[in-house]
């Protein structure tokens, strides 16, 4: 099964707040069954950016996950802060896409449903060590 190493960051522009410095984008069907079963816990500044998505589990997960979801403006329309594992976060009218955080991530940024989020490129040059096409999304999904 082949993971996405697409790279986006994700900042809350409503309040000034980094969300996610390297959310790995996860637009086929394998990379969204895959999400986070596969290795290990995400660590502060981490994430898992589901597109598209209006619903998510954490079945087969040892850790709980802060989970948004998003229209397609990227506009936070249900916030499901500390998701222990083997719970459903049943599917969200309006939702287009899924940000998984590690736990305490909405609750120490202050987002909430109406915050405006905003994608942005985890490296302007590839000088990180992720090439360079990984590090923009290829497209601007949901607008």
């Amino acid at each position: 099964m082949q993971v996405s190493s697409r790279l986006v960051g994700l900042v809350n522009s409503s309040r000034g707040t980094g969300l996610a410095q390297k959310a790995r984008i996860a637009d086929s069907f394998a990379s969204r069954l895959a999400g986070l079963l596969i290795g290990p816990p995400l660590k502060q500044g981490e994430g898992l950016w589901l597109v598209p998505a209006n619903g998510v589990h954490t079945m087969g997960m040892r850790y709980p996950i802060d989970i948004l979801f998003l229209d397609r403006k990227h506009i936070v329309v249900a916030c499901h802060p500390s998701l222990a594992p083997w719970r459903t976060a049943i599917p969200v009218a309006g939702a287009f896409s899924c940000l998984e955080l590690p736990a305490g991530t909405i609750a120490g940024t202050g987002t909430a449903c109406g915050d405006q989020l905003r994608l942005e490129p985890v490296c302007a040059d590839g000088a990180c060590g992720v090439p360079a096409a990984a590090c923009r999304p290829e497209q601007d999904y949901g607008r």
